[in-house]
């Protein structure tokens, strides 16, 4: 009998096919962020994979080494939901503004958000112009209730043909922290351009390597990011396919990422945006920065893992807040377990409530109980929005510490 494997590894670049892949860093083997147990389900067999961070020297990509098989790692009942975060909400406001001023968008034109989750983004078009989600997750229903039209597949041949069949060809198609999940990358984007039409505009944001490799977020490598987009290796994937990055632009969500406009070639005016952000990237992404970010990283986890232990020695408590997939890779590479940290709180109304953390015993408990238990310290794993949470948890009532895990570990008031 011959045993299913869930994942294959990587031997060559996603978009380069080059077989020199060099490590920057390796996290041992990490459950998928999205595997929620029960809260006192039966301990079972969990399944995990190595989670190595590779780059490529000529198509200056950075990928994990393992690609995990989609359907674990975006299951129908994937619990994100991107409207619940304020930072989110924001950013598609501004993509909204800002493809409205750079092009002349008319009521006719149709919009298309590639894994478009709730209809967050395009909540922001719908008044004024055609739109359509694709999404795989049931999460899709919501915004079908929401009076954006979705298709609860994922984006491929079949559905290609059918949009373009019953809707007609996209002005504006859009793949917000999606990009770097898809595995087939090079089929999709043909599907992408054969579905825009002729002077239609892709628009992609994902997480960027460059934040990624000077604030130290090793947090953010989990199996659903396959790729971390340099600006440098958006250009060799869409050169490929006679297209060209059009403007360009670094936004704060996840931490850090970037937006990118790209189009056939010709059509529209390059911005010179694009060209500072190639001589900033030869600035930071290089083999020295690459080296210290390694050096970092296992600094960063030893001078934590103190932090919490002169905590604990004091017999004090820890409690978690939020829990986003990042959480899941620092709570695991650090090797935290309940009887470190008591729980996670999560905002009311989130799915993933009444789980454990993937790969622990760590309870994801209602934000509700926090001012009942009254914890010590409160480690908030969304900590590049540190300043928010803060905010909103004093004006809750709460007095305790803060732990700071990233990107240099530390206490605050």
């Amino acid at each position: 009998m011959i045993k299913k494997t869930f994942s294959k590894p990587v031997v060559k670049c996603q978009i380069s096919n080059s077989k020199k892949l060099d490590s920057l860093i390796f996290l041992g083997y990490l459950p998928p962020v999205n595997t929620l147990r029960k809260i006192g389900s039966i301990p079972n067999e969990e399944i995990s994979f190595p989670a190595e961070l590779l780059y490529c020297n000529k198509s200056k990509l950075a990928q994990l080494g393992c690609i995990v098989d989609k359907e674990i790692l975006f299951p129908y009942s994937y619990p994100y939901t991107s409207s619940t975060t304020k930072i989110l909400r924001e950013n598609f406001a501004d993509l909204y503004r800002e493809t409205k001023k750079k092009f002349k968008l008319h009521k006719e034109d149709l919009v298309i958000d590639i894994g478009s989750n709730d209809g967050n983004l395009l909540s922001n078009f719908k008044d004024n112009h055609k739109v359509l989600g694709v999404t795989p997750e049931k999460i899709g229903k919501i915004a079908i209730k929401k009076g954006i039209p979705t298709i609860i597949d994922y984006f491929n041949k079949n559905v290609s043909n059918k949009i373009i069949k019953k809707v007609g060809k996209a002005k504006i198609i859009t793949a917000t922290n999606v990009f770097a999940h898809i595995d087939d990358i090079n089929d999709i984007l043909k599907l992408i351009i054969k579905t825009l039409k002729k002077d239609g505009i892709f628009i992609s944001e994902s997480h960027y390597l460059l934040p990624l490799i000077k604030t130290v977020q090793y947090d953010t490598i989990y199996h659903e990011h396959l790729r971390y987009y340099s600006l440098e290796s958006l250009n060799f994937l869409f050169r490929k396919h006679n297209l060209e990055i059009i403007d360009t632009k670094e936004i704060p969500t996840h931490g850090g990422s970037i937006r990118v406009y790209a189009a056939r070639k010709g059509v529209y005016k390059i911005s010179k945006n694009v060209e500072i952000q190639f001589k900033k990237e030869k600035k930071y992404l290089n083999h020295k920065s690459f080296k210290q970010f390694k050096k970092n990283v296992v600094n960063s986890k030893l001078s934590l893992f103190n932090i919490i232990k002169k905590i604990k020695d004091r017999n004090k408590t820890i409690f978690g807040v939020g829990a986003p997939s990042r959480a899941s890779t620092l709570i695991n590479y650090l090797g935290l377990d309940k009887d470190i940290i008591d729980c996670v709180l999560e905002i009311n109304g989130s799915y993933k409530i009444g789980h454990y953390v993937p790969g622990t015993k760590i309870p994801i408990l209602n934000e509700n109980i926090l001012l009942k238990k009254k914890p010590n310290y409160l480690i908030l794993f969304s900590w590049h929005i540190k300043d928010e949470l803060k905010r909103n948890l004093k004006k809750k009532g709460y007095k305790g510490k803060f732990i700071i895990p990233l990107p240099k570990p530390r206490i605050e008031s």
